[in-house]
């Protein structure tokens, strides 16, 4: 894949957070590749390390090893001033707690217009005017944020995000604190930002969201385990109404190997293996590996 094709690169990427009494390893050489125009999920437990890698994209942290490049760009080499031409130009960012994108003494058009006060926009109000329709909030133009719903000062918060139009938006949780019919239109908006070019990374709990990905990363004990891709059959139906996205299986999943040949076994599988120690059997037939329960083992082996 040619470098101008790719947004994110993470090699071997660690994290590790240190205090007086404990050292605490967040990211464990995690890989991963994020293509321009993508729509990806990131999912994980709590503590997996996805909103740690999600930071780290974000300008908002740094690593601690490895190799984190976004649009051709060397995070470990930035300076403070590239930081912050960085994170003004190059990302922005959605939280699940939208008091962190909103300023509540502003109008919702002035809190749009903010952060394009620093660059070079040209027609700042037509721009912010044109988010707010992007956003389906024209007509909240005039409103201070205690006169929104939680919904609606989500969808501002995504307008503010694109206000310098990044090449790379980020989501913390978006739809964490909504209903499920705004986490829908929610969603609708990343799709419609997508399909005209935008590359946009999440991370998510939603379950109903992540289904409708083509692309999901599943992130366990700091490294990338396992991605799931929307099934061809579900890409054009993604506004259909009778599709139950959480029982129906949309998505096919795979596991990832990393760059030493490993892989990590879901945790429903190895219960279902019902083994007594951390042996098991590899064995290949063809083109397949078998990972199997030891039925036999040698003699002096147990």
């Amino acid at each position: 894949m040619a470098d101008a094709e790719i947004m994110v690169q993470a090699d071997g990427l660690v994290k590790i957070y240190k205090s007086k009494e404990t050292e605490v390893l967040a990211l464990q050489g995690l890989d991963l590749t994020v293509e321009k125009g993508e729509l990806t999920a990131i999912i994980g437990n709590s503590g997996s390390g996805k909103t740690t890698f999600l930071n780290m994209i974000g300008g908002l942290d740094r690593p601690s090893a490895g190799k984190l490049f976004v649009d051709g760009r060397n995070l470990f080499t930035m300076t403070k001033n590239d930081l912050v031409r960085y994170k003004r130009e190059t990302v922005g960012f959605v939280w699940q707690n939208n008091a962190r994108n909103l300023l509540p003494d502003l109008s919702v058009l002035e809190n749009i217009m903010f952060p394009m006060r620093l660059t070079n926009t040209s027609k700042k109000k037509d721009k912010a005017l044109e988010l707010l329709e992007r956003v389906g909030l024209s007509s909240k133009k005039r409103s201070k944020m205690n006169m929104l719903s939680g919904g609606e000062q989500q969808r501002i918060a995504i307008a503010i995000a694109l206000a310098n139009s990044p090449k790379l938006l980020l989501a913390d949780e978006p739809t964490g604190n909504v209903d499920r019919a705004t986490a829908d239109r929610i969603f609708d908006i990343f799709t419609e930002l997508n399909n005209e070019g935008q590359t946009i990374l999440i991370v998510t709990h939603d379950m109903t969201l992540s289904s409708k990905v083509r692309r999901v990363v599943a992130i366990r004990d700091g490294k990338i385990s396992s991605e799931r891709i929307l099934r061809e059959s579900y890409r054009e139906r993604l506004k259909e109404a009778d599709i139950d996205w959480l029982s129906e299986n949309t998505q096919d999943e795979y596991a990832i190997l990393d760059r030493a040949g490993r892989v990590q076994i879901p945790k429903e599988m190895l219960k279902n293996m019902k083994l007594s120690d951390n042996r098991v059997k590899i064995e290949q037939t063809g083109n397949k590996v078998l990972i199997s329960s030891p039925d036999e083992m040698p003699e002096g082996a147990k």
